[in-house]
């Protein structure tokens, strides 16, 4: 039996980790208490994940620990340290992280626990995967979006080992990167309580705000069955597949397992019998595989109302009474002996690890002598052990007694003493040095506290705009304002009267940094690097990863989706001699108070991003035709949400309907230490943007506007 993949399965409970065990799971990915995911499935207690832990390591099993949530400080200085201590020591298998803070403290703390990076981190791309595979992870979980192709790549050149989704919902946004339930309503998915915003429908209107297509389910996608790619993962050197569904049933899970068990082990064609009760488990208006061969496609989209379906209830019926509450004991080889006048004595192995028990006395019978039929059945009662005895040979003299209570205890203590030997191995004990968690820490202040005011630009007409105005200090030029074919004249130029205009001027890179995107900066970094520009604003980890090693001289800042939620977080990009962090859209003011605000900047004005999809609205319910623009999507309360096509990089970003504007906090976010406000122009004309900057200076005409997360943050 062939075990070149791992296949990982998801548990919401007990329950269902002993059924995917049963049907054929390697590993199992598990939320406990806390910082997971999600939030609302039906989590593990302290007490059954250490029981969880031992049970797979009992049955040669793995279980990892979904720890995916963004901290905020309170959370990684005060809790997460405790929450992790007890499953470390007991041999817990690896952690998925998401927070990049979480990182740097879990291998402080706990240097022997493997870190798996979560999807939430949104790796797409190989200098992604280098990059955190040299701060440790021993494994990246790839963005959902990737192709089979990118993810060949990414092994090849990076040399670490690949997680990917093989089955289960898809997120319409890239994980990570969606804030759209958390503007909405405050339920944050970075926090594992997203409310699904993508499953709602949503009229459908052009440019000109003339709707073409009524209340239609267009961010929904069809869930992922990649079991008839298979081999194409193995070649690709994928090494762990991964079922989503950490809150679906236990039939679903087993269920899913046991078919793909069956066809990683027999590596043939999946017959249309197994694809039809695959269908039948559950599927959210079919299935798609389209990512694992295209960057995207409207095949992909429910379109339809996006109601999970199962059907069959006779399989499903099936597969609980062969996998769920199935008493999945081992088989263990027994000696028992039983010599008159002597302590009893059992060996006990499993395998290679042996156990030895010896206790009481075998006494002369008195009355009716011990029969070995009796004391087979006394020892075979192994009631909720883990083991069976498959092979007992009993060796006993005759006339002699041994009153029951005494079998059953050196039953137990026996088959206790070989679960404890198999179990050893796995127990791991936290330094002496590691009792106190990771210091305070600390920040150089790298510029002076004078206050900057700092516009980002996405069209010729903003950038026109934002220079007329003196009290701008620094513009961040979208990389959407040129055409990569024209990128390296026009930017000279745009840097040249920037700095006419006494501005510093920073290439903002974009939102998803993808190998076609990749390989133009490749092939431009040199020119790039010699034209004249103050900065770079990166905004995801394969961009730190090239921009610091393609231009080490220029300065660098990290825009607000490189999450710096807590103070670990954003020491640990600063490691990477950044000049400032942008703080997270999703902390409220009390938040932002107690944060570590030094080199940080702080949009005061601008349109959230809500998601960064590969998916392309425009050009599922029109067509392609690589022309860049904006189309709306109304929701059911008449509320618009621009949806901007970024073409040259393939993909969309859906924006909030209104700005959020903060002008008035300014001189109390100056007293947290802030002194680089940001005004983010993306969907504005230029007229816009002049009454957006004259409003920053006291004058302009009120606009519709809202406090984001300041007032209120996340759960």
């Amino acid at each position: 039996m062939k075990h070149e993949f791992e296949l990982l399965a998801p548990a919401g409970s007990f329950e269902i980790l002993k059924a995917v065990i049963e049907a054929g799971a390697d590993a199992v990915y598990v939320g406990g208490s806390q910082f997971g995911a999600r939030a609302y499935a039906n989590n593990f207690t302290e007490e059954e994940l250490l029981e969880a832990i031992d049970y797979v390591h009992l049955r040669g099993k793995k279980l990892f620990l979904t720890v995916n949530t963004l901290f905020k400080n309170q959370e990684i200085k005060e809790y997460l340290y405790d929450y992790l201590k007890p499953y470390y020591e007991r041999g817990l298998d690896a952690v998925i992280v998401q927070d990049f803070g979480a990182i740097a403290f879990i291998k402080e703390c706990f240097p022997g626990l493997p870190i798996h990076t979560s999807t939430q981190m949104t790796i797409t791309g190989v200098e992604g995967a280098k990059l955190l595979k040299n701060l440790g992870a021993e494994r990246i979980v790839l963005a959902r979006e990737l192709s089979i192709a990118e993810m060949k790549k990414i092994r090849k050149e990076a040399d670490v080992e690949l997680e990917a989704f093989i089955h289960g919902a898809l997120c319409y946004s890239f994980s990570g990167q969606c804030l759209f339930s958390s503007m909405l309503g405050g339920r944050s998915g970075n926090r594992g309580r997203c409310a699904q915003p993508c499953r709602l429908p949503y009229s459908v209107l052009d440019e000109k705000k003339k709707e073409y297509k009524k209340e239609s389910y267009v961010l929904s996608l069809k869930d992922l069955c990649g079991i008839e790619y298979l081999q194409q993962l193995r070649e690709a050197g994928v090494y762990s597949l991964k079922i989503e569904g950490r809150m679906k049933q236990a039939s679903y899970a087993a269920g899913v397992v046991s078919f793909y068990r069956k066809y990683i082990d027999l590596e043939k064609q999946v017959s249309k019998e197994d694809m039809k009760h695959l269908y039948e488990l559950g599927n959210r208006c079919g299935f798609t595989t389209d990512y694992f061969t295209k960057h995207n496609d409207k095949n992909m989209i429910t379109f339809e109302k996006p109601s999970y379906e199962k059907s069959n209830e006779a399989l499903h019926q099936q597969i609980e009474k062969k996998y769920v509450g199935v008493k999945n004991q081992m088989p263990v080889n027994g000696t028992l002996i039983m010599s008159k006048g002597q302590a009893l004595e059992v060996y006990v192995n499993y395998g290679d690890v042996h156990a030895y028990v010896s206790q009481g006395e075998v006494q002369e019978a008195k009355n009716k002598p011990l029969e070995e039929t009796d004391v087979r059945v006394r020892m075979n009662k192994t009631g909720e052990s883990p083991f069976y005895f498959e092979n007992l040979e009993i060796s006993m003299d005759d006339d002699i007694f041994v009153p029951n209570g005494v079998l059953n205890q050196i039953r137990r203590d026996a088959l206790a003493e070989l679960e404890a030997q198999l179990l050893s191995s796995y127990k791991r004990e936290i330094e002496s040095a590691k009792e106190t968690p990771v210091k305070e820490l600390t920040f150089e202040q790298k510029e002076s506290c004078k206050e900057r005011v700092i516009c980002s630009c996405e069209t010729r007409p903003q950038f026109e705009e934002i220079l007329k105005h003196d009290f701008v200090t620094t513009i961040y030029v979208d990389t959407q304002m040129y055409a990569y074919s024209h990128i390296l004249e026009e930017l000279g130029i745009d840097v040249e009267h920037a700095h006419v205009h006494s501005k510093e001027i920073y290439l903002r890179m974009p939102v998803i940094f993808r190998e076609h995107t990749s390989r133009k900066f490749q092939e431009m970094k040199d020119e790039l690097a010699g034209i004249g520009l103050d900065g770079v604003v990166v905004r995801n980890y394969e961009e730190l990863s090239f921009v610091k090693e393609a231009f080490p001289e220029l300065k660098v800042v990290i825009d607000h989706n490189l999450y710096t939620y807590n103070d670990f977080a954003k020491h640990a990009f600063y490691e990477f001699d950044i000049l400032r962090d942008t703080i997270p859209l999703e902390l409220n003011q009390k938040e932002i108070c107690h944060r570590d605000n030094t080199n940080s900047e702080m949009v005061v004005y601008g349109y959230y991003p809500l998601m960064n999809t590969a998916g392309c609205v425009h050009k599922n319910t029109k067509g392609c035709d690589k022309k860049p623009g904006i189309t709306y999507l109304k929701d059911r309360y008449q509320v618009l949400f621009p949806v901007k096509n970024y073409c040259q990089d393939c993909y969309n970003v859906i924006y909030n309907s209104v700005p959020v504007l903060l002008f008035a906090e300014e001189n109390k976010l100056k007293s947290y230490g802030i002194s680089h406000f940001r005004i983010d122009f993306t969907i504005e004309n230029a007229k816009e943007v002049e009454n957006v900057l004259h409003l920053y200076k006291g004058k302009g005409q009120k606009i519709e506007y809202t406090n984001g997360h300041y007032k209120r943050g996340v759960e």
